[in-house]
């Protein structure tokens, strides 16, 4: 299942969020590293009274003091572009779903399989099976773990945004246009989201919930229908 903190980001349930916590950690630590360095001079320049005039135009340091941070970009901004392009990438998929998003619940639509269609509201506080407040819905999102899935994601009224913070994917689900998302899940459990743009006054009560299962219990699943 996945956790929760106001301090870090979840912990992963795909291989890009993966990559991406790699990223961040990295970026972070640079980022901390050159503040430290920036800092410590300034303290430096703060309780030191001499000064030396030929440095006031210097071209050597204009040059070093333009390369180095320049170096530093890059170093963040390659390792970012990799990682925009293992996102857009798209595998064979095993399994289609169609997410639609309305005002304001999700429909979820299996279309490699006949009649297994159904819409996914949030449970109210009131319910005994929810387990987690303004989290749970009615009819999860089954899917088989270790299984490339692809999401077929529009919305049939405005704007939403269809988003899993464990698995590092936000799609929006825009009126008129079909977006797709490629995705995979490496573990089992409950991996939760919510509408990642603003869609009216019940934006705050369209969670989306994913249970990932075996392959096998997932065929079991789709035998329900049927």
């Amino acid at each position: 299942m996945a956790t929760w903190s106001n301090l870090n980001l979840q912990n992963s349930s795909s291989s890009i969020m993966e990559h991406l916590l790699f990223f961040h950690d990295t970026a972070m630590m640079i980022v901390s590293l050159i503040s430290i360095f920036i800092l410590y001079l300034i303290i430096l320049n703060f309780n030191n009274k001499l000064y030396n005039f030929n440095l006031l135009e210097h071209q050597n340091i204009e040059l070093i003091w333009t390369i180095i941070p320049s170096v530093f970009l890059l170093m963040i901004a390659f390792p970012s572009l990799h990682l925009l392009y293992l996102m857009d990438e798209t595998n064979k998929p095993n399994l289609t779903i169609k997410i639609l998003g309305h005002q304001w619940y999700w429909s979820y639509e299996y279309s490699d399989f006949k009649n297994i269609e159904f819409d996914s509201y949030m449970l109210p506080l009131s319910s005994p099976s929810s387990l987690f407040r303004l989290l749970d819905v009615d009819n999860r999102m089954i899917i088989p773990m270790n299984t490339q899935i692809r999401s077929l994601i529009s919305s049939l009224d405005t704007i939403h945004a269809w988003t899993i913070p464990s698995m590092g994917i936000k799609t929006d689900a825009m009126p008129g246009r079909l977006n797709q998302l490629t995705f995979s899940i490496n573990r089992p459990g409950l991996f939760f989201g919510q509408c990642s743009e603003i869609c009216g006054t019940n934006h705050s009560f369209m969670p989306i919930c994913i249970e990932s299962i075996n392959l096998n219990f997932f065929f079991k699943w789709i035998k329900k229908f049927n």
